[in-house]
């Protein structure tokens, strides 16, 4: 694979991955109205409570109306969502570096990785310690294992956009990129 083509790939993913962080954020901030579309799109709009449900209806309508209650009752609680929103969007920003300077970005894919894989162990420990249902924790541990994907892939990537130097393996490495080439430099 030729750098041009890894560079470019890397890129994509990386923009797939940041994209994925932004949206995961924004749709942190309208939780009531994201279950109400969905009780509808489940044919349930019309139901009065949980009760007399099971299994997945009966999560979302938990959820659908513990938030409708908290928001009417608490709604100062719903800015710790507000905030849930904005780490996510503050996280993909970590990941703009990368975008644009991917021969440097090691050391924020590694901590991507490590954030992907903590997040099985905070939804199956902390979702059930919450009375989370086991399969929404399955769902969360999905954006952990969905999102680690192009994190790996893009480290693979920067084997071919950062070749491995000659002399000391130990010494630093950095790249510069301009429109007609990319190039491995090595620092002094």
């Amino acid at each position: 694979m030729t750098t041009l083509k890894a560079l470019s790939r890397f890129r994509i993913m990386m923009a797939a991955f940041i994209a994925g962080l932004l949206v995961s954020g924004l749709t942190a901030f309208p939780l009531l109205r994201e279950m109400q579309l969905l009780a509808s799109w489940l044919g349930l709009e019309g139901a009065a409570s949980p009760a007399g449900h099971t299994g997945l209806a009966f999560w979302i309508l938990t959820v659908k109306f513990g938030l409708a209650d908290m928001y009417a009752r608490y709604p100062w609680i719903a800015y710790g969502t507000d905030w849930l929103a904005f780490g996510h969007i503050v996280i993909a920003l970590f990941f703009v570096g990368p975008l644009i300077r991917p021969a440097e970005s090691r050391s924020v894919i590694y901590a991507g990785i490590a954030a992907c894989i903590l997040v099985f162990p905070l939804a199956l420990i902390a979702g059930a310690i919450r009375g989370i249902p086991f399969y929404w924790r399955l769902i969360d541990c999905s954006f952990g294992a969905i999102g680690i994907l192009p994190l790996l892939y893009c480290l693979r990537l920067l084997n071919h956009i950062q070749p491995k130097l000659p002399g000391n393996p130990s010494e630093p490495t950095t790249a510069t990129s301009s429109d007609e080439h990319y190039t491995v430099i090595r620092k002094s």
